[in-house]
């Protein structure tokens, strides 16, 4: 299997700080041109979903990131946390199983979408690499990356995965950015990473939306069954990390669970679980605001969250049991 990952020609460079800032402003607005209702399974739904992953990219460099330069402290919060490894390693196999799906499938439209999104996982990699280099974190040598024998299974785990980590890094982000823990240069040359991560599973929640109206009504009851599997998986897999809250960097299990308690990693104050999900709710209607409300945003974790949220408050349960 290959792709070039060379820059996609057709995608417009961006060159001077005006550039820049248009190419921002578009990767965070985008509207479908057509008035009207936008039926889920369409074909003018696959349309919309993947023009606006295609219009709204943005032309960022990771060779060129000017990395700050900084003071002791904040280089040392960064080089303690606990994400680089697996934060490398996962990109990799989102490019890989991205690309893997995006090949299987015989509609030219979500082919395309899918695999620049699998091109845009490997930028990330790129950017992680460039930054992990620029700071001098060590990482744990890269495994091989291996070609999924179920694209199918493969997408739908990186899918709902990258839903689940990226409603708390959204959170996160937002915590580290209101604490001042790390510097203000570091966080926006950071950004335009946050925001892709927010089209992605904007297009991966399409996409499912999509496939699911699709397919025929023989075929739903084994692709649910797959759903819920999938779902099972992380949540073992998320639940079986938090017994390994104790291990040392670069262990996969101390990593994983980074998004669960990297509050405490971002600020040096306290961090509530209901105030987490507060922010990290806030954070995700707000990243998904300037995208046409008729495109379907991922629900799954953040009902979980609200739900989470309603049960820790007393004064919800009473107003309920009124």
């Amino acid at each position: 299997m290959k792709q070039s990952m060379a820059w996609p020609p057709d995608l417009p460079h961006a060159s001077t700080a005006l550039d820049l800032e248009a190419a921002d402003h578009a990767a965070r607005h985008w509207t479908w041109p057509v008035s009207g209702p936008l039926p889920i399974g369409g074909d003018d739904h696959r349309d919309a979903a993947c023009r606006m992953f295609r219009e709204t990219f943005n032309p960022y460099r990771p060779s060129i990131i000017a990395w700050p330069k900084l003071a002791e402290d904040a280089l040392a919060r960064l080089t303690g946390l606990p994400i680089w490894d697996i934060a490398v390693q996962t990109e990799g196999k989102a490019r890989l199983r991205m690309l893997a799906y995006s090949q299987s499938l015989a509609d030219p439209a979500w082919r395309d979408a899918i695999g620049r999104n699998a091109w845009e996982e490997n930028r990330h990699k790129e950017v992680l690499s460039s930054l992990v280099a620029a700071y001098g974190i060590k990482l744990a040598p890269e495994p091989i990356y291996h070609e999924p024998r179920d694209p199918e299974w493969a997408y739908l785990v990186t899918g709902f995965s990258e839903c689940i980590d990226s409603f708390f890094a959204f959170g996160l982000f937002e915590v580290a950015k209101r604490s001042g823990f790390f510097p203000a240069e570091l966080v926006d040359t950071f950004e335009p990473v946050i925001q892709e991560e927010a089209r992605h599973i904007l297009l991966f929640a399409n996409w499912l939306a999509w496939h699911r109206r699709r397919l025929p009504l023989w075929r739903r009851p084994w692709f649910e069954l797959r759903v819920a599997a999938v779902w099972v998986f992380l949540a073992w897999e998320r639940i079986g990390i938090a017994r390994g809250m104790d291990a040392p960097r670069g262990n996969s299990i101390a990593d994983n669970n980074f998004t669960l308690t990297g509050g405490r990693s971002v600020s040096d104050t306290e961090v509530s679980l209901g105030s987490m999900l507060a922010i990290c709710l806030a954070e995700n209607d707000r990243r998904f605001a300037g995208y046409d409300s008729r495109l379907p945003r991922p629900t799954t974790t953040p009902a979980f969250a609200r739900l989470v949220n309603w049960a820790m408050s007393p004064r919800d349960w009473f107003k309920i049991g009124r």
